[in-house]
């Protein structure tokens, strides 16, 4: 039987036609002045002993985000940090154990705010890993990976996505190093300099931090503490 919105009744359904909905986690972090990607590693199989995201299921009675709260304490011990909504990625074939229709999540850490855990709770080993160049991982978890990069570079432009990985408050200097992970690549100083300083989220502190040798540079802070 089928309603007036054209969707069928569960039991209209056969079982192997109801795909599943699962959440993977990009926790994206500076480390030894790259940008890196937390992984799991997987002990069963599809894909034994690959690295992979963080992730898992979503339960009937939960949110998307509850579900993503709950594989990132599950598997890493981490539960309070800024979690965005990605993308979705339905490839059919994505998961050759059943169709399976993932919603990815992804947040910037401090290196220091997820301890690496290798308890029971956790079904793999957990490790950072560099985010580029990409290694092999399970299911379509590279794919993923990039898309996370690209969005995270593509709002460099209009919203202070470093606003996880700094100090309350900052020096420019500071400021586009951490561009420059992003990025991966080295940035006129300058330009770079008039670019930040006509940001609206961007703002003058109190007082100013000697960086080496040179004369003590300004403080700055964002606006906003989380990212837009």
């Amino acid at each position: 039987m089928t309603g007036s919105d054209g969707i069928p009744a569960p039991g209209d359904v056969p079982a192997e036609d109801r795909p599943a909905v699962s959440v993977d986690l990009v926790v994206l972090t500076i480390l030894d002045g790259k940008l890196q990607v937390l992984l799991v590693r997987r002990r069963h199989e599809p894909f034994g002993d690959m690295w992979a995201l963080p992730g898992g299921l979503v339960r009937l009675d939960e949110s998307l985000e509850a579900a993503a709260r709950r594989q990132l304490l599950r598997k890493t011990g981490v539960s309070d940090i800024y979690l965005e909504q990605l993308y979705t990625f339905g490839d059919p074939d994505r998961d050759p154990r059943l169709r399976v229709i993932t919603v990815a999540y992804y947040a910037l850490v401090p290196v220091d705010a997820v301890p690496i855990l290798k308890t029971e709770r956790t079904e793999a080993d957990i490790g950072w890993w560099p985010a580029e160049p990409p290694m092999p991982l399970a299911f379509d978890h590279g794919e993923i990976v990039s898309y996370a990069l690209c969005r995270l570079r593509n709002k460099l432009d209009y919203t202070p996505v470093g606003i996880e990985l700094l100090p309350q408050c900052f020096t420019l200097s500071e400021l586009q190093r951490v561009y420059e992970i992003i990025m991966g690549r080295t940035m006129d100083k300058r330009n770079f300099r008039k670019k930040i300083r006509g940001k609206e989220w961007l703002e003058r502190a109190e007082g100013t931090r000697r960086d080496g040798p040179h004369r003590p540079a300004q403080l700055y802070r964002f606006v906003s503490r989380r990212s837009e």
